[in-house]
């Protein structure tokens, strides 16, 4: 049987919030589903974790750095 992961694991297996995924998902960053029930998505947890490793680090502007020697 293969286990699937909804919105809430993928959330708490990726370290993301439940609306990112929601919202990476719609946008289509998310892999594809790899099952459909109803409408109702679910990965693997191969697939998250092989989506996790492609993605980039975070990005923006650097924090400021609290070394008052810098």
């Amino acid at each position: 049987m293969i286990r699937a992961l909804g919105v809430s694991e993928v959330a708490a297996h990726a370290g993301l919030t439940v609306d990112t995924v929601k919202s990476y998902a719609r946008d289509g960053i998310m892999p594809p589903a790899d099952v459909m029930i109803g409408r109702t998505k679910g990965w693997t947890v191969e697939t998250i974790d092989a989506w996790k490793v492609g993605r980039p680090g975070k990005v923006g502007r650097p924090r400021k750095s609290t070394d008052p020697t810098t």
